[in-house]
C-alpha cells in the first residue's frame, strides 16, 4: 500500500512539474579575475546575443501543448498522455462530445490560466499563469482542444 501511495505521489507532482511552467534556471557566470595592464586599456567586444524571432501564437500554443498539455492529456488529446497512468482523476479526454458541448471558451481560457480549482475542478490541473499576458496564445490553445472534438 505504501509503494501504490509513493507512486501515486510520485507520479503526481513528475505530471505538476511537467505541466507547470516556470523560468529556466540562470547560466553560470565565470568567475570574475583581474584585468592586466595590457587588456584593461582595450575595451572588450562582447559576441552579439543570437536573434531570437518570436512565435507565431499559433506556434507558441503549440509548443505549450507538446511541452505541457500533452504530458497528461495525451498528444492526440485523449487523456492518455505519459502522467496520465498514475493521476486520479484522469485528465480530460478533448474528444468527449458531451463534455465539449457543455464547456464554453471562456471556461476553457480560464482551466489554462488559472488552473483547475479556478473552476472547481482537480487541483492536479496546473495553472498557466504566464499566459495571461497572451490571450492570442491562449485562443489558440483553446482552438486546439476544439479540434479534437469528433
Amino acid at each position: 500500500m505504501r509503494l501504490s501511495t509513493f507512486s501515486l505521489a510520485l507520479s503526481a507532482a513528475l505530471a505538476l512539474t511537467a505541466c507547470s511552467s516556470g523560468s529556466a534556471p540562470a547560466a553560470p557566470t565565470a568567475p570574475a579575475t583581474a584585468a592586466s595592464p595590457m587588456t584593461a586599456a582595450t575595451p572588450a567586444t562582447a559576441a552579439p546575443a543570437p536573434a531570437t524571432e518570436a512565435l507565431s501564437p499559433a506556434a507558441e500554443a503549440e509548443q505549450k501543448f507538446t511541452t505541457l498539455c500533452a504530458t497528461c492529456h495525451g498528444v492526440n488529446g485523449m487523456g492518455d498522455g505519459a502522467a496520465s497512468a498514475s493521476l486520479n482523476p484522469k485528465p480530460r479526454a478533448y474528444s468527449d462530445q458531451a463534455w465539449q458541448a457543455s464547456v464554453t471558451d471562456e471556461h476553457l481560457k480560464t482551466v489554462i490560466v488559472k488552473g483547475g480549482p479556478a473552476v472547481g475542478k482537480s487541483a492536479l490541473m496546473p495553472p498557466s499563469p504566464d499566459l495571461e499576458s497572451k490571450p492570442e496564445v491562449v485562443a489558440e490553445l483553446v482552438k486546439k482542444i476544439r479540434s479534437y472534438k469528433k
